[in-house]
Parts: structure tokens; C-alpha cells; sequence
């Protein structure tokens, strides 16, 4: 079982689609020999590093290492959770997801929910037709039909129980998703009055929550869907479905802070914009978007509430930045928001004050040396004992590099950015011989096991040609469980792909191993391992797993003898 879905069910779903299809409806592939290529989806490349393999039904990019099956795509991609992936796999073949009894009540709780969601965004787009006060309103901040059409907004009419007369039937349903709200007398009342509606899509296109903005100056100027079983807003951005294809193209996101600024960044022109929904930018926000794109730009205002909330986007972006990604800021100007912008001078005086941002590490810096005198020894040592704690959560790599080194330009003294990058380069030098050494020499670091465990996962089929006694090894080494596994899984199913054995590991603790293992070439030029010498190599690490487990036993002996040994000569 993965959750409440029955793991027959997905390894047959699995056997049933094809990666390639899956893939090439979002991401353009190109044949190349037996596989398929592209430039990769999850980072900024122009030369196609990002590989499909038809045979293994397995996705792996050479330069950021993301990998995985159809599932693990969708997951990445589309940022499905896992059920969301099963899901979207079973439609497209026009199959059901069978559950037990107890998940299969959850989950058909919730298939309702969302398509009442839906009827009420249709209904608050009806509301808005019939409101010409709320049509001007939309029209005075410079909106068009189109865009509001294309945003879904609408308009919720005054008053405590329009909604509930309007889905007289659904009253429990709606209280469920926080449209409708309870008083403590008991009395039922819309949660949402004499608002302008945005309807809050995930990133299936759902219609998952709201956000109203009120018609005049009245508090609070903005209301959102609270949470519920299919909004969670600490992990939503609004915009993200309407700007993904966008943010894509320009390989750039941009963070704004309300509803209207997204709508009229789009309304020029600027269509990648997204917004957090009344909370600050997490780290979860930023993960979310750098598997869109390997650049964010946060825009804030440049008063101290903007600074403020700039400083913790920053703190939360630092740990996504691993080699790939870079994150921005573009402080506005006093006074101004995107709105106002774009309402003034259009989409280019908006590019013109983008060209302008600062990355995320001069921000910091900055900041960190607000207060500081940096021509005092006392202000460079207290701006590195600030920076120290937020430089050692960015990943290792280059990036983390880079930024030490421009702490070391601002203090004067070294910080371990060339002893790091000595690391790195002895590394990838040591890289480099691997790679031109002969075939043994390139997997010669890998145990017996480690080796068994790749070259089944690449070329499951190898055990159909293997005797019974061939496959008989110590279980008391360590990793001789997923070993056995994987052997068991094999003889099992003769046609099993490699990412179906993945996904049998999938709540694994050796997933993520797994997965590397699974597309670590073997051949210095990354070429494909032909069957035979597969099979050959399989069973050669196997007899060495015999052997080290030989030595073993015999060490133990020899051990046990000198013990004895000591004994009778401590009694002499």
C-alpha cells in the first residue's frame, strides 16, 4: 500500500501509461538514439541535459540530477501531491483509483467539495453581471472583460443569506469549505458580503478557496477563504495556474503581495506574477515556485513594512538556493505598488524598475550592515557573526561559495570560500578521471551491494536469467534487504520496469538512494549497459557478497581462536 491506494493499482497504472506521453504534453521532447531529451523543466539550461528513457519509463536530468517516474514528474512539475498524481494518471487512461472503505469516504468527501466550489465561483460571476456598481469599480483600476473572465472574479452580493438561498441544498457542505460561517446563536450567514470575489485555484486549476475585496475604504480591505480541507493558504499561491506557462517563458517568477496586483500586472502584459495569500513568503512558497522556474523576484514596497517583509522572504528563500537558482528583490518606489505601476506607465515602466532588482545576497548583506561602520573592524566582525548562521543554510555548491566570497570582499578576510572551492575542484577533477577510466574503474567505488542493487534496478530482466542458487547471499550484510527485494519484486513481475521497482520503494528510506542508483551510468561516456554484460556483472557482485561473507565468518574465527588463545595464556 502507498496510502490509501493499493500498490497493485499503481504498479499496474504504471505498466499502463507511457513517461514519454506523460511528459511530452507538458515539456517538448526530442528522439535521441533510444531515449528522449529536452532542456530541463526544473532548471534554466540551452543544451538538453534532461533525459527520458522509453525502456526503464524513468525521467533523469545530468545537470541538477532530478529524477524519477511518471508519478515523481507530475509531483515535481505540476507540484501534485502524491494522491493528485495518481489521480491525474488514472483520468488519463479512464480508469477509477480504488480505495479501502474508510480513505475512500475521504476521499469522496472532498470530490464534491471541489465541485461546489466551482458552482459558487460560476455564481459570483453571475452576481458580478448584475452589479454595475462593482463592474465600475473593476473598470476605474483599469480591468478589462477578458481579464476578469480569464481570473474567474466575481462578485458577492450584500447581505447574510444570499449564498445559502442560492444552494439551499448544500448548507453543510459550504460551512465545510468556510463559505458559509456559524454564529453562536446558531445562526448560518455568508462569510463573503458586498465583495469583489478571486477565486483561489491550486495548481490543477481547482477552485480550492477565495478572496474578497471590499467596493469602498471599509475594514478589512481584503478577506480570505480561512482554512479548510481543500485550502491551506500557508502552501497556495494565488496566480500560480493562470501564470505558470508565462513564468515559464521568461524562466522568471515574480512574488507581489495582493490579488489586484497580480490581475493588473496581467492586464498589461505581465503575466507571471503570483501572490501569497495574507501570509509572508515561506520557504515552502519558494520550493513551489523554483520547480517552476530557477528564478524568483520578490517586489515589495521600500517603506519598513516592505523591508520587514522582504527580510523574511529572504530568510526563507536562503535554504532553496541550491546551484541553479537565484532569487531577487525589487523594492518600489514610496507610495507606488505593481498596480499603481503598471496603471501609470504600462508593462515597460514596470520592466524598467525589474531591470533594477537586487539579488538576494547584496540584500542581505545590506541589511546586515544597515546599522554596522564597515570601515571599523568592530562592524566587519559583527557583520560576518551576522552573516555566518544565514550562509551555512544555502546548500553547499557554488552558489554558497560565490556568496562567502563576497563576504570576504566586504570584511577583508577569508572565510573559507577558496578552501571550499579547492574542495570542489579536487572533486571535480577526481570526477573527471572516473569518468575516463575503463569500465571497472568507473563504478570501482561502489560495494558489492551498492553495484548488485544498480545494475537490477537498470536491467530488472537480468533475473530471468539467473539459477535459483545463483541469488543465494548472506542477509545479514548490510542492504541485503532491499537486495532481496528487489529480487523478489523481479522474479514476481519478469516485465517490471524500473520505475515501477521505484515505486514500490517510494515511502522507503532508500528512496532518494534508489533513484540515484538507478540512473548512475556505468560506462564512462554514459552509454547504455547491454543486457548480458548486466547479468555477467550482476552475478559477479553477488559471488563477492559470497566472499566478503566467507571472510567474515573466517575473521570471526580467527578472532575467536586469539580470544582462546589469550585465555590459556593468562590461566598459564
Amino acid at each position: 500500500m502507498a496510502g490509501p491506494i493499493p500498490q497493485h493499482f499503481i504498479d499496474d497504472l504504471l505498466s499502463r501509461i507511457d513517461i514519454v506521453d506523460v511528459i511530452n504534453a507538458r515539456v517538448t521532447l526530442k528522439k535521441s538514439g533510444s531515449n528522449y531529451k529536452a532542456c530541463c523543466p526544473f532548471h534554466g539550461e540551452k543544451t538538453p541535459s534532461f533525459t527520458v528513457s522509453q525502456t526503464k519509463q524513468f525521467y533523469h536530468c545530468f545537470g541538477c540530477n532530478e529524477s524519477g517516474n511518471a508519478i515523481g514528474f507530475l509531483m515535481a512539475y505540476d507540484n501534485m501531491h502524491f494522491v493528485d498524481a495518481i489521480e491525474t494518471l488514472a483520468e488519463s487512461i479512464g480508469v477509477e483509483v480504488p480505495r479501502d472503505e474508510k480513505a475512500a469516504q475521504v476521499h469522496n468527501d472532498s470530490r464534491p467539495l471541489y465541485k461546489l466550489m466551482e458552482d459558487v465561483a460560476h455564481y459570483y460571476q453571475t452576481e458580478l453581471r448584475k452589479k454595475n456598481e462593482a463592474i465600475e469599480y473593476l473598470k476605474n483600476r483599469g480591468l478589462d472583460g477578458e481579464t476578469a473572465k480569464h481570473f474567474g472574479i466575481g462578485f458577492a452580493p450584500d447581505g447574510w443569506d444570499a449564498l445559502n438561498k442560492a444552494f439551499s441544498d448544500q448548507e453543510q457542505a459550504l460551512i465545510k469549505t468556510g463559505m458559509l460561517k456559524r454564529s453562536d446563536n446558531g445562526r448560518v450567514y455568508q462569510a463573503f458580503r458586498n465583495r469583489i470575489m478571486f477565486p483561489i485555484r491550486d495548481r490543477r486549476g481547482r477552485t480550492i478557496g477565495f478572496g474578497g475585496r471590499v467596493l469602498s475604504d471599509e475594514e478589512p480591505k481584503y478577506l480570505n477563504s480561512p482554512e479548510t480541507p481543500l485550502f491551506h493558504k500557508g502552501s497556495e499561491l494565488y496566480g500560480l495556474f493562470e501564470a505558470r506557462k508565462h513564468a515559464q517563458d521568461e524562466n522568471m517568477a515574480i512574488v507581489v503581495e495582493g490579488y489586484m496586483d497580480v490581475v493588473a500586472l496581467a492586464q498589461h502584459g505581465v503575466n507571471n506574477a503570483v501572490a501569497t495569500l495574507g501570509t509572508a513568503a515561506n520557504q515552502q512558497h519558494s520550493e513551489i515556485l523554483f520547480k517552476v522556474v530557477p528564478n524568483i523576484v520578490f517586489c515589495f514596497d521600500g517603506d519598513k513594512a516592505g523591508r520587514s517583509a522582504a527580510w523574511r522572504a529572504l530568510v526563507n528563500t536562503l535554504p532553496c538556493l541550491q546551484d541553479g537558482r537565484d532569487a531577487h528583490f525589487l523594492f518600489l518606489p514610496d507610495g507606488e505598488d505593481p498596480d499603481s505601476v503598471v496603471s501609470a506607465g504600462g508593462q515597460a515602466a514596470f520592466k524598467d524598475l525589474l531591470s533594477e532588482r537586487q539579488s538576494i545576497i547584496d540584500v542581505m548583506y545590506q541589511q546586515l550592515a544597515a546599522d554596522l561602520d564597515m570601515s571599523e573592524i568592530g562592524g566587519q566582525a559583527t557583520l560576518a557573526d551576522k552573516a555566518k548562521p544565514l550562509l551555512q543554510t544555502i546548500p553547499n555548491g557554488v552558489y554558497k561559495q560565490l556568496a562567502t566570497r563576497r563576504l570576504e570582499r566586504l570584511i577583508g578576510l577569508p572565510m573559507g570560500s577558496e578552501q571550499a572551492g579547492a574542495r570542489s575542484g579536487a572533486y571535480s577533477n577526481r570526477s573527471y578521471q572516473t569518468q575516463s577510466r575503463s569500465q571497472p574503474e568507473q563504478i570501482k567505488g561502489m560495494t558489492a551491494m551498492s553495484r548488485a542493487v544498480m545494475l537490477l534496478l537498470q536491467h530488472p530482466s537480468i533475473i530471468s536469467t539467473m539459477q535459483t542458487d545463483m541469488l543465494q547471499f548472506d542477509q545479514n550484510i548490510r542492504g541485503a534487504d532491499v537486495l532481496q527485494a528487489l529480487i523478489n519484486d523481479c522474479q514476481q513481475v519478469p516485465d517490471i520496469s524500473t520505475a515501477r521497482l521505484l515505486e514500490r520503494f517510494r515511502e522507503d528510506p532508500n528512496h532518494g538512494f534508489l533513484n540515484q542508483l538507478a540512473i548512475k551510468p556505468y560506462w564512462p561516456d554514459n552509454r547504455e549497459l547491454d543486457a548480458e554484460t548486466a547479468a555477467t556483472e550482476f552475478a559477479h557482485s553477488i559471488d563477492q557478497l559470497n566472499q566478503r561473507s566467507q571472510k567474515t565468518e573466517v575473521d570471526k574465527l580467527d578472532a575467536s581462536a586469539r580470544t582462546g588463545l589469550l585465555s590459556v595464556k593468562k590461566k598459564l
